[in-house]
């Protein structure tokens, strides 16, 4: 009966250690991130959200100069950016972002109020 109570327990055992691995393993697709989630953000960020066509009256106005910070991949901004716009890659998590602010804030000086960023 001892022997029996030691095989049941060591089955439930491996099962539940199989179990555990495939549960920390398994495939997790990303959380898309909806344009509710963006406005949240760039509220919550202190940012300012603008269309394409202001944006583009910002650009062209030439009475104002702007500076383009460009935050998406190296390798997205070669594939084409906005002329003059600098690359400031960050990866697009909320701890990145928080680890690069500062950094950002450093390369930007002390005048941000001219700001214009986009991902």
């Amino acid at each position: 009966m001892k022997e029996k109570r030691s095989i049941i327990t060591a089955i439930v055992v491996v099962m539940i250690t199989v179990s555990s691995v495939w549960y920390a393993q398994r495939p997790v697709a990303p959380k898309q991130a909806s344009w509710g989630d963006i406005i949240t953000e760039s509220r919550a960020g202190g940012y300012q959200i603008i269309s394409t066509d202001e944006l583009a009256d910002l650009y062209h106005d030439s009475s104002r100069p702007q500076v383009l910070i460009d935050t998406r991949q190296d390798w997205e901004y070669r594939t084409g950016h906005m002329e003059s716009a600098v690359n400031f890659p960050m990866e697009p998590t909320w701890w990145s972002r928080w680890r690069k602010a500062r950094t950002l804030e450093d390369f930007l000086g002390p005048d941000k109020e001219q700001l214009l960023v986009f991902y």
